[in-house]
């Protein structure tokens, strides 16, 4: 390739009459063995007789050194256009090179991987040379944070697949390839062969020619792939050149394998600026001859130093570039790098040569200089990135599990195949982020039925597995958000927020007790209602005995008389805060200060809580209560009666097994330890469990209200415990998370996600036990007032039958005779004869009474009662 780039620039030149107009430039090309250096001395000394400008050559580093040494002696300069390994002190003053810089192209490939923003990647190169140029790279992670494996290929064989078979077990997606563009093109043949040229792998080539590979075979793989481009293809002049080449390779010998068709490679283009660079020199240096140099005598030639400097000072735009040449050491140091990306979408359609196929072909997405480093291209920097670019035409592999109702089998006559068997929210959202993002699928139900979690061996299973293992590209279900998995696999943001509650039976409603009117108030209440009437009564009995306000004389028409009476007896008393509380007064009505003070404050009370037990007595008779045995976590953390549970390695079993908080490792525990029953397959074996027997299911609120719109005699039990949300899955460094989250955000926007689970969450609906109206009372709900009536009837007719015992009883006492049955009956029948108001007293010696003049014989003070003399 040297040889012909080496031909085609002199032929070039000598066509070009405007640049060298009187000077023809012939060539003498010598072939030598590249590791006999006696040879490549033997060889340049004929060459150096011949009487030449310039030596350029030889390739390989075994014979450089030698053919330097003699430039270096006869002041000829030696032109290289290959890596040169470098020398601790160069003194080579005749040494020109303009291969680019090797401690620069190790900054650049630092700064290519720091603008991916990689953490973790591996550097596999082909030989020594090559950990020379990552040097920069592998002094990195101290100050980048960066992990980085170092590999090497196999020298001598070309076959690179257990090598590669290592990185693609050991998941390692960021790869950089140091090695030449031939090994470059086997790598990419192997790396397709074994199922690596996906979207993602990002491979990075170091080498020049990238550019000029046959990618052909991978334009639809989706495969990131980056590398360097030294050759300026958007430069007219280049493109020109470059279709020049072309046509005259076209014509020629059929190229190696592995580039394109009539391709230039930076060595071909390296060369073609180094002999241009001789004849622009050669232009400028007037009165210069060249002269016969022989080996033996030692004897420069005289114009070398002169010509040295010409080439030293000058600069000029090649083929590669802007070119200028250190003065010291004749490096180049100062040069561009294209940092060049495949297209997503592979190659263009059609055949374009030169120039115009390689900017087809690649994108230029930052240049790269060797003192001002990266520099993005105007395009990359202000270009709106439509998201469609990279899905469009691309079948993905979509990962989910059955599970009302995000994804469902549809109900149908026919027989369905494909996509279609599933119908369900996620299958909406799937149809909306097609049509966004261009994307076609294929749905795939997880193959173990599981959602994904690790194992005591850090194992993974379900979707997740098949994200981490690239089986599907994305997982649309509900799968939760969390930080286990995000370590794992990436998230795009949430499509639905939720958090995990308690599904279980709807509680009984309460049977209503025939004393239900006494619900109103508490037990409590109504011992200190009692406690307080019986107290009042008690200190108004005292106070009216105390003040003597409360006695009076009972004969107003004898104002003389030393009797006096109070009406507050014990009974009256008791009597009086009865009458109170059940706001019907009494014939009693206190009279001193003190006493009615009593009485208006207690009458407050008695108002404060009629009021609030009618207030309340309404809503207890009229709405059904209902019993739950649970009302939170707590509840259930502290009994195991109610057994619980969550679906086997789920994200809600895992929030409790790596919960800290007490309450949550105590269900954790309970679950655990009855693994076999409290843990279920899947939320429908929880539902039935829910149903039939005594058991609470802890799972996500979206599936409860879901499940509970459906069946009205299932519930949600309490608040919820977390907070989290659903995402789609994609595996680590997936190029589609992106474009996905941003569908998602449109889709929230829009109002397309509510309107979806509007739809699908909608059902035939419960009564709401809030909202129903109030029911007619029946006897079970007001019986027990008929009970009271009716003890209280009877009651009065046993007290009203003792009273009558005790006054005939004591009617005998006091006439000294004994009480017969006979005349019992002859009394209790004149009492009842209901057509007489009046009756004559039983006792013969009764004296009748004036209105004004009372005669009883004298009594004790214990049978006084509320009677007593004055001290007067």
């Amino acid at each position: 390739m040297d040889e012909l780039a080496f031909k085609f620039a002199v032929n070039n030149i000598n066509r070009n009459k405007t640049l060298m107009p009187n000077t023809t430039l012939t060539y003498d090309i010598q072939r030598i063995n590249l590791f006999d250096g006696f040879e490549a001395s033997r060889r340049v000394c004929d060459q150096l007789a011949l009487g030449v400008v310039a030596v350029f050559g030889p390739s390989h580093s075994s014979s450089v050194s030698a053919v330097q040494s003699i430039c270096n002696a006869l002041e000829v300069p030696h032109i290289q256009t290959r890596w040169k390994h470098p020398s601790v002190d160069n003194k080579d003053t005749f040494f020109i090179n303009l291969y680019p810089e090797y401690t620069a192209i190790a900054r650049a490939i630092l700064d290519v991987v720091t603008f991916f923003k990689w953490r973790k990647l591996t550097v596999v190169y082909e030989d020594s040379t090559g950990l020379m140029r990552m040097q920069e790279l592998i002094k990195a992670p101290a100050k980048f944070n960066l992990k980085i494996k170092i590999r090497q290929l196999t020298p001598g064989n070309q076959d690179a697949r257990p090598l590669l078979k290592e990185l693609k077990k050991d998941k390692e997606f960021f790869i950089v390839f140091d090695c030449s563009y031939r090994m470059a093109a086997e790598l990419l043949k192997q790396l397709s062969s074994m199922g690596m040229m996906t979207e993602y792998y990002h491979f990075f080539f170091t080498t020049l020619d990238l550019f000029a590979l046959d990618l052909e075979p991978y334009r639809y793989s989706g495969v990131n792939m980056t590398g360097f481009r030294l050759l300026n293809v958007d430069d007219p002049y280049v493109a020109s050149t470059m279709d020049k080449w072309a046509m005259e390779r076209l014509q020629g010998p059929k190229q190696e394998s592995g580039l394109m068709d009539g391709i230039m490679t930076t060595d071909a283009a390296l060369m073609y600026d180094a002999v241009f660079m001789v004849a622009v020199a050669s232009q400028r240096a007037t009165q210069m001859t060249v002269s016969s140099l022989q080996c033996h005598r030692h004897k420069p030639w005289r114009f070398g130093p002169r010509f040295m400097n010409l080439f030293k000072e000058a600069q000029w735009d090649g083929l590669t570039g802007h070119i200028v040449l250190n003065k010291t050491d004749g490096l180049r140091r100062d040069f561009d790098l294209d940092i060049i990306s495949l297209k997503e979408d592979g190659t263009a359609r059609g055949v374009v040569e030169g120039g115009s196929r390689l900017t087809k072909r690649w994108t230029k997405i930052a240049v790269w200089n060797s003192y001002k480093g990266m520099n993005l291209t105007e395009t990359n920097r202000d270009k709106n990135n439509n998201v469609t670019d990279s899905l469009a035409n691309r079948t993905l592999i979509v990962t989910t599990i059955l599970e009302n109702p995000y994804v469902m089998y549809k109900k149908s006559d026919k027989e369905l195949s494909g996509n279609d068997r599933f119908e369900g929210y996620c299958l909406d959202l799937l149809k909306e982020l097609s049509n966004i993002l261009g994307f076609t699928y294929e749905v795939r139900l997880v193959g173990d039925g599981k959602y994904g979690a690790q194992n005591d061996k850090g194992e993974w299973n379900g979707m997740v597995r098949e994200l981490i293992d690239h089986v599907a590209d994305l997982a649309v279900a509900p799968l939760t958000i969390t930080y286990v998995r995000e370590k794992v696999i990436d998230f795009s943001k949430p499509f639905m927020t939720l958090g995990i509650s308690i599904l279980y039976r709807k509680p009984n409603g309460t049977n209503p007790g025939v004393f239900s009117f006494l619900n109103p108030l508490s037990p409590d209440i109504w011992m200190y209602v009692l406690l307080a009437c019986t107290g009042v009564s008690c200190v108004l009995f005292v106070i009216a005995r105390f003040t003597p306000y409360e006695w009076y004389n009972p004969h107003p028409c004898n104002p003389s008389s030393t009797l006096i009476q109070n009406n507050f007896t014990l009974l009256n008393s008791f009597w009086f805060g009865i009458g109170a509380l059940m706001r019907q007064g009494s014939e009693l009505m206190p009279k001193a200060l003190s006493t009615r003070i009593v009485g208006g404050i207690w009458w407050f009370f008695t108002l404060i809580i009629i009021s609030s037990y009618t207030a309340n007595l309404a809503a207890f008779l009229t709405v059904e209560r209902m019993d739950a045995p649970i009302d939170s976590a707590d509840d259930l953390a502290k009994q195991t009666r109610i057994e619980y549970g969550a679906v086997r390695d789920g994200s809600t079993m895992t929030f409790f097994k790596k919960s800290k908080i007490s309450t949550y490792e105590k269900m954790w525990a309970f679950m655990s330890s009855r693994k076999n029953t409290a843990l279920v397959k899947n939320n429908r074996e929880g539902i039935t469990r829910v149903l039939t027997t005594d058991y609470a299911m802890l799972m996500e609120s979206t599936s409860i209200e879901y499940i509970s719109q459906r069946n009205c005699n299932l519930t949600q039990i309490g608040g919820l415990i977390d907070s989290k949300g659903y995402g789609v899955g994609t595996p680590i460094g997936s190029p589609y998370r992106d474009k996905v989250t941003i569908a998602i955000l449109q889709l929230q926007e829009e109002g397309k996600l509510h309107m979806m689970k509007e739809k699908w969450w909608r059902g035939n609906g419960c009564p709401e036990e809030d909202n129903k109206e109030a029911n007619a009372l029946g006897v079970e709900n007001i019986g027990g007032i008929f009970i009271v009536l009716a003890a209280g009837l009877v009651l009065s007719v046993f007290v009203a039958i003792g009273e009558f015992i005790y006054k005939a009883r004591r009617n005998a006492d006091i006439e000294e005779q004994c009480v017969s049955f006979s005349a019992m009956m002859e009394e209790l029948g004149i009492s009842l004869q209901c057509y007489k108001g009046v009756r004559r007293r039983s006792r013969p010696h009764s004296v009748a009474r004036s209105a004004c003049i009372l005669c009883q014989p004298k009594r004790t003070p214990k049978q006084e009662g509320g009677r007593r003399e004055s001290s007067t």
